[in-house]
């Protein structure tokens, strides 16, 4: 079984109400960041729970800047790369968020 699947769909999302459109490597929300639990491996659309996915940790350096997102529903926590097109603010609210915990 292929561990990833590249699926180029559109879709809106379920947070912020902005249309998307998928490039097959979009996981989440470029606007707000979140995502939805949907896949069990990079596109499979085999995961059953459907929850959003929150985005709750930022991480920069290393090879690739990440964000961690954890479901709102069942707590399943995944690692995404930050894409190109992911809003600046947005990834500088969550980083100011953290560091004020």
């Amino acid at each position: 079984m292929k561990t990833f699947q590249r699926k180029k769909e559109d879709f809106r999302c379920e947070r912020c109400a902005s249309v998307i459109s998928g490039d097959g490597y979009t996981n989440h929300c470029p606007k707000c960041l979140w995502s939805k639990h949907v896949d069990m491996f990079p596109g499979d659309r085999a995961a059953s729970c459907g929850g959003m996915m929150e985005p709750v940790v930022f991480s920069h350096g290393g090879k690739n800047d990440v964000i961690i997102h954890r479901c709102s529903s069942c707590g399943y926590e995944k690692k995404n790369k930050v894409a190109g097109n992911d809003d600046f603010e947005a990834l500088l609210a969550l980083s100011r968020s953290l560091a004020n915990q």
